[in-house]
């Protein structure tokens, strides 16, 4: 049994729940053949809900008890491929809807891979109804959605690893070791990061009738009901601002969450950015093509920029981060990372760990990110350490809020056309009324939002 295993009974016990372990017995929401290993659910079992399961798989002898997705075609798939993958052999319990999902079972972790727009509402329930999270970034769609899940897993004491696995990526661990760590880059002035990749769908596909397969009003959930288009899945979705916060939300998050995490940085001290859509202006599409954003600490400017059009400024690293100092300069990305000594001195290259001997069911598993996987198995890992030793996980909800919210506070920035400066105690957008109403997006009824005051 995998070290990182937990003791069924211990676990329920240690987490306070409100059902003793024969009672959950009886009351037939635990078997007894499910007291084995973690019990985990998935909800999103699409292209990566079902990686990051993969990779959890592969690391401790969980027990897949039930899935969730509102595409039956992806939910009796992934009930198959879970069949194949897990000790047991079983196919889970399969849901369309994951409060009911929530009801029938409890969970020890519960991995949420929808789109951004249903990331706090399910993260909320999931830990009230027991669980710990592997919760994928960006954490938010709105600033105090991330606040509500913050002291939600604060309140209940649940462990939350958000998926910004850059902090468990080895390359990257070993550059914060041996090169910022150790002082090469000596004082830090200048952060640039970017993101090139042509993403941005910008298509004009026609309205049509909504496939008996797919309940589109489910998948809507709490964001504004669009026209159906064509299936959401494959990135559809992200060129649309009503669920999520464009490339900015989508990737500046990851590798502003690596800066902060490098540098050992806090919440921007303010934000600003300009952009919009400069280039590509036919087609559907309502995120931003052009990006300039500028997160602002004492003595130190992190700057992103993306464009989803034309070539990258360095074609070695299209999406990445450049940590200037003035001994040096640090290039990183999901690929490698490369230290440049300022004057003389020795170059310093690391690439990119992919475990293909170790788990050779990598090479045969469709759209898998080869480079991600080996950061995914350290953040499943570091998770059920965290749950097992009581304490917080390397991208704790926390982490993953303060990127997220920045990123979407940058947003806010270009709508507005001003800077913005969050105060994370008051809530407020420091003396911005307008920016401050901007926190919170308006819920679709009866989705109710999971911000208290």
């Amino acid at each position: 049994m995998n070290r990182y295993n937990l003791n069924r009974k211990k676990f329920i016990q240690g987490m306070g729940a409100v059902l003793t372990l024969s009672a959950l017995q009886s009351s037939g929401l635990v078997s007894a053949g499910e007291l084995n290993g973690l019990r985990v659910g998935l909800i999103g079992a699409g292209w990566y809900g079902k990686s990051d399961l993969f990779r959890l798989i592969q690391v401790s002898d969980v027990n897949v008890v039930a899935v969730c997705d509102v595409d039956e075609r992806h939910l009796k798939e992934a009930g198959q491929l879970i069949s194949g993958r897990q000790a047991s052999g079983k196919v889970p319990h399969l849901y369309e809807d994951y409060r009911k999902m929530l009801a029938d079972h409890r969970f020890d972790i519960v991995i949420i891979g929808t789109p951004d727009h249903w990331h706090a509402r399910q993260a909320v329930d999931a830990m009230k109804a027991g669980a710990h999270l592997y919760l994928q970034k960006p954490v938010s769609v709105d600033v105090l959605e991330g606040e509500a899940i913050l002291a939600t897993a604060r309140r209940l004491n649940r462990k939350v690893q958000v998926g910004t696995q850059r902090r468990s990526t080895p390359h990257l661990i070993d550059a914060k070791e041996n090169i910022i760590d150790k002082g090469l880059l000596g004082k830090i002035a200048h952060v640039d990061m970017c993101c090139y990749y042509h993403m941005r769908k910008n298509g004009n596909p026609p309205i049509e009738p909504v496939p008996d397969f797919l309940n589109y009003e489910l998948w809507t959930g709490p964001a504004p009901l669009r026209p159906y288009d064509g299936l959401p899945h494959g990135s559809w979705w992200r060129t649309f601002m009503e669920y999520g916060n464009g490339i900015t939300g989508d990737m500046c998050v990851h590798m502003f969450d690596a800066v902060r995490w490098l540098l050992n940085l806090g919440w921007p001290k303010r934000i600003s950015a300009t952009g919009g859509i400069y280039v590509q202006k036919d087609g559907k599409s309502n995120i931003a093509d052009t990006q300039t954003a500028i997160f602002e600490y004492d003595e130190l400017e992190c700057v992103w920029q993306h464009r989803t059009w034309g070539t990258p400024a360095d074609p070695e690293y299209p999406w990445a981060f450049v940590i200037h100092g003035e001994k040096g300069t640090l290039k990183g990305s999901t690929m490698k990372y490369e230290f440049v000594p300022q004057g003389k001195g020795e170059r310093i290259v690391k690439d990119v760990v992919y475990e293909k001997e170790e788990f050779p069911e990598d090479l045969k598993e469709p759209r898998i990110e080869l480079n991600a996987a080996p950061a995914t198995r350290r953040h499943m890992q570091n998770l059920i350490a965290a749950i097992e030793g009581d304490h917080l996980p390397v991208a704790d909800i926390e982490e993953g809020h303060i990127s997220t919210a920045s990123c979407i506070l940058a947003n806010i920035a270009m709508e507005l056309k001003r800077p913005v400066s969050y105060d994370p105690k008051m809530r407020i957008c420091i003396n911005d009324p307008e920016a401050t109403q901007r926190l919170r997006r308006p819920y679709r009824s009866p989705w109710e939002h999971p911000f208290i005051k």
